[in-house]
């Protein structure tokens, strides 16, 4: 399951956010997303667990926890919309 993780504090690490998921069960990879110009955190993340219903516990716990002073915002990640092809 990807579940997307919104409202985090900027200085939560990758590993901070895998640890915090952990409690749930396994993650297979938890990555905050940084801004390409100047490498800062963009304060969302997405966490990949494999067991469906360890997923829906943590989204189920965590969503409107407080971490580091901010209530996360946690859901199901909704698929990428397919880019249309752009050429004339």
């Amino acid at each position: 399951m990807n579940i997307y993780v919104a409202n985090l504090n900027y200085r939560v690490q990758d590993q901070e956010l895998q640890e915090l998921f952990e409690e749930y069960g396994q993650v297979s990879s938890a990555k905050i997303i940084k801004d390409h110009e100047s490498g800062r955190s963009r304060g969302f993340a997405f966490v990949e667990m494999p067991d469906d219903e360890a997923g829906m516990q943590a989204i189920n716990e965590l969503d409107g926890a407080e971490v580091q002073g901010r209530n996360l915002k946690v859901s199901k990640a909704r698929p990428r919309p397919q880019m249309q092809d752009r050429r004339y």
